[in-house]
């Protein structure tokens, strides 16, 4: 019964009229969640909340809703067309959510005029309501933080004065500072994201993590005609942070599994210089993942819209070429024939190594290892050829 009271609620609030005859009586929070195990609760979450009393409601705005049901959601996150919406719930509900899970939450009490209050209140009202509410999500650009300090800066008589910039940040070392004890997420989106990632970025885009927006805001001002007062008036923990270890998942990480497969491609290299033989099974694992791994790269490179995806010098490994070329080389194995292939492979991995050290992208600690694999089973095949003829 409670739930259809809440509902009903929102839904008569999104339908009055905009313009009253006098002003309601609000006060605006931002809150800042706890980071949570799921990789896209990683880097915690950002939502606004008006406790209204005139009207006496307690409502939370957040623009992080989306649906896994969405169809095609798949491709389209992966194309970067995923679309989430602005919605409105109780802030007890909202509260319950991270209660549940454990997550702390920060309440930062925005310190607005009651006109300024209510330009808000009356501006998310009218961006909730259902023809308005779906966005384009953007993960670095136009996020539930992002658009949270936008809605918050469009309703302010002054310009808000952020304090100064931290230095040597990008978007990458700013994600690393949320994935530590997520190895496998980190790998994930390490080997995804380009040397754009790694440019150096200011407070503005520093602000797609919430921490971040919440560290900026803490000390920011609102100036107005050589006039100048804090944005934030207030802040308190509503809900106390866990400290507890974030499981980890695999209990081994990506670079000590990446070295295991190094000593494996290693045994197995021995093996087929010793035997003049050629493992194709370990060619189809090797080389197929390498080019399986070049499809998803190649494909956000040149299709995809999310940002600094296209720009990514770990094409130059992970290319679908392999796995295209992967008949011709079984055969060839089988056929026991010299494949010119895998003698400009080691030229090009060489290459590549190298290159690792010299371009402007960070590579994840497991790249090396991997490349060190694929690079021992080609120098495997030219040992086996030499020892053939």
């Amino acid at each position: 019964m409670k739930r259809f009271y809440d509902t009903f609620l929102i839904i008569l609030l999104l339908l009055l009229p905009l313009k009253g005859k006098g002003q309601d009586s609000l006060r605006w929070s931002l809150l800042t969640c706890q980071p949570s195990q799921e990789i896209y609760q990683l880097f915690g979450h950002t939502a606004l909340r008006c406790e209204n009393y005139t009207r006496k409601v307690d409502l939370v705005f957040n623009y992080g809703m989306f649906s896994f049901n969405t169809p095609n959601f798949v491709m389209r996150f992966v194309k970067g067309e995923t679309d989430y919406w602005l919605g409105v719930e109780e802030y007890a509900d909202f509260l319950q959510n991270y209660k549940r899970r454990g997550s702390g939450v920060i309440q930062q009490t925005l310190n607005l005029t009651q006109e300024e209050a209510n330009k808000l209140w009356q501006s998310l009202l009218e961006n909730a309501r259902p023809e308005n509410r779906v966005y384009r999500y953007n993960y670095f650009y136009n996020n539930c933080t992002s658009k949270a300090r936008d809605m918050v800066e469009q309703c302010l008589g002054g310009k808000v004065v952020y304090p100064e910039t931290k230095s040597g940040k990008s978007f990458r070392s700013i994600i690393h500072e949320y994935t530590k004890g997520s190895d496998w997420d980190e790998l994930g989106i390490d080997l995804l994201l380009g040397q754009e990632a790694d440019e150096p970025i200011g407070a503005r885009e520093q602000m797609f993590a919430p921490f971040y927006l919440s560290d900026y805001i803490r000390d920011a001002s609102i100036e107005k005609d050589g006039e100048s007062r804090p944005l934030v008036s207030g802040e308190t923990n509503v809900l106390t942070f866990n400290n507890d270890p974030v499981w980890k998942g695999f209990p081994l990480s990506p670079v000590i599994c990446a070295w295991i497969l190094f000593a494996i491609a290693l045994g197995i290299a021995y093996l087929s210089i010793r035997n003049k033989k050629i493992y194709w099974g370990w060619d189809i694992l090797i080389f197929g993942a390498q080019g399986i791994a070049g499809l998803i790269i190649g494909f956000l490179m040149f299709f995809s819209e999310h940002p600094t995806v296209d720009s990514n010098w770990m094409f130059m490994l992970f290319n679908p070429i392999p796995l295209l070329y992967l008949p011709v080389m079984v055969w060839k194995d089988l056929q026991r024939k010299t494949d010119l292939y895998h003698i400009i492979n080691i030229i090009y991995l060489i290459v590549f190594i190298i290159l690792m050290y010299m371009v402007p992208q960070t590579f994840n600690a497991a790249v090396l290892p991997l490349a060190l694999s694929l690079l021992t089973t080609s120098v495997a095949h030219w040992m086996v050829y030499r020892f053939r003829s």
